[in-house]
Formats: structure tokens, C-alpha cells, sequence
């Protein structure tokens, strides 16, 4: 099945991650239909469940003779689809093909396993053994990526993400926390016996924007640019006439290559201490939500440049990149895996009309094969 079809039946199937909506689909369904593809292409296939109902897909094929062990891993979990009309109906119009997950990373699951394939038709040359890892949870926490670093390792990996036909070679981090300010409820019409937990609030939401404008004013990554914060989610008060006993905040601060996971919990801890120096009736706690270390391979490494030059043969220009979102090239690399992001372009990331751009399914495919068949 070419690339481009193959994308269709990955579109066509709900995986919508349960995390970020419960009670969506997740990726049993998905993750089934993979299995049994690959099978039939002629992989060794397992399920790995990492969660209830929840399993990564491995596919591995390996040929006599030395050779090293290349891996492409992509993610089958999708974000939600609120103000989508047919989400999972693949739409094709003007050479993009439209549909939740097309761009993010349906597009990209589809050329790497269109690719693999070819390299297993064409008589598995150059690559040891070729690892296909279509892994769960990417979307949210990572748990499929986690338990592939924990259980596989290769000489040099590959993930298509949406990065428009560059080779992203880092990107970002994030740690997440919330924050809890504490009043006391009173009737609205007595403010000696209320504290309003809101407005207390508000105090740390001024911080956090000074913060957020000196993050952005320093001297930038060369190719990340600055860190940065947002107040992603915000509850308080139960009733207009009540003065509000609780408020609490979740703040997403993405990070830069070093910078450490818990940078977050460092950065409010200090603002909740200042202010409650300055008022000593100011109460409020702060805790580490999720955190993911960003991602950069050695520039020197050869597999950007092999890269580059495989999509050069097919009449791609791939300028060398970096990434603003995060992937599971963190934790693969962590685990000793040198990885890089190469997939198709696209637009609607995570939005209501994303799509992928058609010729860009089959180009990849083309050096994905080129590349499990260097020796």
C-alpha cells in the first residue's frame, strides 16, 4: 500500500487520546489494524500494552550479515477534535489530504511504515535489523515512547514529525505545574471576614507575565529562540456573592536544551515566597505536574547529514532546523538512541482544518527506504 493510502486508513481511525479526552478512543483500534498490517508485509510483530487498552506497536525484520540497527518510531495518538465536523473522514482537496492526525503524525506513521516495507520487498540491504515502533500516549505523557527506550535500542533513529521537510536535529522541553492560592469564603457583603483566593491569584499572574517578558528577552537559542510560559488553565470561585476560598492555575514553561525538568517548581516556588513575604496573609502552593527534558543531537553526528543528502537524491532541499514543540526524540535519545525529526509539511496542527501535504507522503517514504538501505 503506498504512503498516501496508507494515511487514508490511519485518518479513518479514531485515536484520540484518552487523557486529554476522557473516554475517546485511544489506540487499541489503531494499534490492531497496524499489527496486522505489518504481519502481513511480512514483519515479526508484537503488542506492548503500556497502559490498559492501550498497546505500542514493534515491528522488526532482519537480514543476514552485519548491518546497523535503524529504528523509525512514530506516535498513533491523536488530540481531540472539537470544532472538526468529519474528523476521521480523509479528505482530499487541492494536494492536501485534511483529517484529524493527517499532519500530526498519521502522515508521517504512514511514510515510515510505506518505507520500511519497501525496504523489506527490495531485499533488506544496508540496515542489521530495521525497528518500526508505533507507540501510544505521545500526545500526552509518552508513556509508549518510555517503555520503547526502556526495551529497545538502535544505532540511529529516525521520528516523522511534521517538521516540512527539514531535519530537526532539537527542540524544546516543557514543565508543567499548578499553582494553589488559598482564601477564605465570606459572604460577599463582609470583606473583614473574607480572603478572595482569585484576586490573590491575580498577584501570581502578574509575576508570571514579568517572568514570561524576561524569558523572551534573552539572548535566544540559535535555533530554539527563547523559553517561554503560559497560564494554560485557571478555576476559582464557586458563587458571584461568595468570596472565593480556592483558585488554582496550570502554567506550561517551556525550556531549553539544559535547563532542568523541574525549572518550573524553581521559578514559581520563588515568585509564591516573594509574595508571601511581602503579605504575610498570602497562601499559596505550587506542585510539578509533568515535566520532558528538550532534545538536541550533536551537530557532527553523521545522520543529519546522511539525511540531507538522501533527500537532496530526491529532490529535496532539507535545511537543518530546530523545533518548537516536544517530542519523544527526548526520551530516545536519552536512552542512548541518536535521533533526528524528518516528516512532510502540513498546516492545522492540532487545529480544525489540519492536512498534510500529499507529495510530501511519498518523498518521505523514498528516503526512508534510502536510509534503512545504507550500509
Amino acid at each position: 500500500m503506498d504512503a498516501l493510502q496508507l494515511t487514508r486508513e490511519l485518518v479513518a481511525i479514531d485515536s484520540v487520546n484518552p487523557t486529554l479526552v476522557p473516554g475517546a478512543a485511544g489506540e487499541g483500534v489503531i494499534a490492531d489494524w497496524l499489527a496486522n498490517y505489518l504481519r502481513r508485509a511480512g514483519f515479526d510483530v508484537e503488542l506492548d500494552e503500556v497502559a490498559p487498552g492501550r498497546p505500542n506497536v514493534i515491528a522488526m525484520a532482519e537480514r543476514s550479515g552485519a548491518g546497523p540497527t535503524r529504528m523509525l518510531c512514530g506516535h498513533t495518538d491523536t488530540v481531540g477534535v472539537e470544532g472538526m465536523t468529519a474528523p476521521f473522514t480523509p479528505a482530499l482537496h487541492d494536494g492536501r489530504l485534511y483529517g484529524r492526525g493527517a499532519q500530526d503524525m498519521k502522515g508521517g506513521l504512514a511514510a515510515m511504515v510505506a518505507g520500511a516495507e519497501r525496504w523489506l520487498n527490495a531485499g533488506r540491504q544496508g540496515s542489521g535489523r530495521v525497528v518500526l515502533a508505533a507507540v501510544a500516549d505521545e500526545e500526552y505523557a509518552s508513556l509508549g515512547a518510555e517503555a520503547v527506550a526502556r526495551r529497545w535500542h538502535a544505532d540511529e533513529a529516525i521520528i516523522p514529525e511534521p517538521t516540512g521537510m527539514a531535519v530537526a536535529i532539537t527542540h524544546k522541553g516543557f514543565s508543567c505545574v499548578e499553582v494553589v492560592t488559598h482564601g477564605r469564603a465570606a459572604h460577599g457583603s463582609r470583606p473583614a471576614d473574607g480572603i478572595d483566593a482569585v484576586l490573590l491569584m491575580g498577584r501570581v499572574l502578574a509575576r508570571l507575565d514579568s517572568l514570561n517578558r524576561e524569558l523572551q528577552s534573552r539572548p535566544p537559542h540559535p535555533r530554539l529562540g527563547t523559553a517561554s510560559l503560559h497560564a494554560g488553565r485557571i478555576v476559582g470561585g464557586s458563587e458571584l456573592s461568595v468570596y472565593p476560598a480556592r483558585c488554582s492555575l496550570q502554567v506550561e514553561r517551556r525550556t531549553l536544551p539544559g535547563e532542568p525538568l523541574d525549572i518550573a517548581l524553581t521559578e514559581v516556588a520563588a515568585i509564591l515566597d516573594q509574595l508571601g513575604r511581602s503579605d504575610a496573609s498570602f497562601r499559596a502552593d505550587v506542585t510539578l505536574l509533568l515535566a520532558r527534558p528538550a532534545y538536541g543531537i550533536d551537530e557532527r553526528h553523521p545522520l543529519p547529514a546522511t539525511l540531507r543528502q538522501l533527500a537532496a537524491i530526491a529532490g529535496r532541499d532539507a535545511p537543518v532546523t530546530g523545533m518548537s514543540f516536544w517530542t519523544d526524540a527526548a526520551l530516545l535519545g536519552a536512552a542512548g538512541v541518536p535521533t533526528v525529526l524528518f516528516g512532510p509539511r502540513g498546516a492545522g496542527l492540532h487545529g480544525a482544518d489540519e492536512h498534510v501535504v500529499v507529495e510530501d507522503l511519498e518523498a518521505c517514504a523514498r528516503i526512508f527506504e534510502s536510509w534503512l538501505s545504507q550500509p
